[in-house]
């Protein structure tokens, strides 16, 4: 199930780093101001950093300081690697960790284009963070986390790079509520960032049997319907699907890039998904979390 898993979420993010989507599409642009994103944050990176994968703003709430390292887990083009990056200054760095090889590709093209200096980007799973031992200030991600088929491995990773002190601003999808059966079991409804969030009581246990402290889980209240706003797409990243209903824009939400996938795929999560609510479920919400400083 993990593999299969993977292997969807990776098939679906090689094609939207393949895909035009970029911040030059309003409606692409539209679902990142929906997500906390100004229009001048927006323009002030490449514009193929953004394809509409938010689910919120990790950086606008990290403090980061000039000097600091950053990492973000599953940076796909780059969006919050390039904004931390002039953040933490020259002195600092900005390091991008994705799993799906197009996305490296399109983030280091796009570093290239900008001329930044400060930024580097690894392709691994963020279950395995190819860093060393208490060497990062500070871990955002956005809308990623929930895609990780193991979220505690995830969680002391995390806990792992991070220096004592060091602390965590994550944007992502959780659940207020269980799922139907139907949903949570769907492959679809997983890779489409719904059934695999976590609850919030859940993200908060977990996050501190790795060993963080002050934990805090905020709902943004966003409405996560706003990726409609993506025009001729499925959802905030996948390409235009004919009679395309809510539910299928469910399936594509924050995290899903453009599908290579049968109809058979999305009628069965239309089915799954035709009566549910998502709002009513799922929330985008803000983490936050330290790790606790050597005694």
């Amino acid at each position: 199930m993990a593999s299969q898993i993977l292997e969807s979420v990776k098939s679906k993010y090689g094609a939207v780093a393949a895909s035009p989507l970029s911040n030059d599409h309003a409606g692409v642009k539209a679902v990142a101001e929906a997500f906390g994103y100004s229009a001048e944050e927006l323009t002030s990176i490449p514009a193929d950093a953004n394809m509409g994968l938010s689910c919120g703003n990790p950086t606008a709430t990290a403090h980061l300081r000039p000097g600091e390292v950053v990492v973000d887990l599953g940076s796909g083009g780059g969006l919050d690697v390039f904004l931390a990056s002039k953040l933490v200054g020259p002195q600092g760095r900005a390091i991008g960790i994705d799993m799906t090889p197009e996305m490296i590709e399109r983030s280091r093209a796009n570093a290239h284009s900008g001329g930044y200096q400060n930024v580097e980007f690894y392709q691994s799973t963020i279950d395995q963070i190819p860093l060393p031992d208490a060497s990062v200030d500070c871990v955002v991600s956005n809308c990623v986390i929930n895609l990780a088929p193991n979220k505690p491995a995830v969680f002391r990773e995390i806990a792992r790079v991070l220096k004592p002190g060091g602390r965590v601003a994550i944007s992502d999808i959780a659940l207020k509520q269980e799922l139907p059966e139907a949903v949570a079991q769907s492959v679809a409804a997983y890779v489409g960032c719904i059934a695999g969030a976590l609850l919030i009581e859940d993200y908060r246990a977990q996050l501190l049997a790795a060993g963080f402290a002050h934990v805090e889980i905020v709902d943004s209240g966003a409405d996560l319907n706003a990726y409609a706003k993506v025009e001729n797409q499925s959802g905030c990243c996948s390409p235009s699907m004919a009679h395309a209903s809510p539910f299928q824009l469910v399936e594509s939400s924050c995290c899903t890039p453009a599908p290579t996938r049968s109809a058979t795929l999305h009628e069965e999560l239309t089915t799954l998904l035709a009566q549910y609510d998502i709002n009513a479920a799922a929330a985008s919400v803000k983490v936050y979390a330290v790790k606790p400083s050597a005694s």
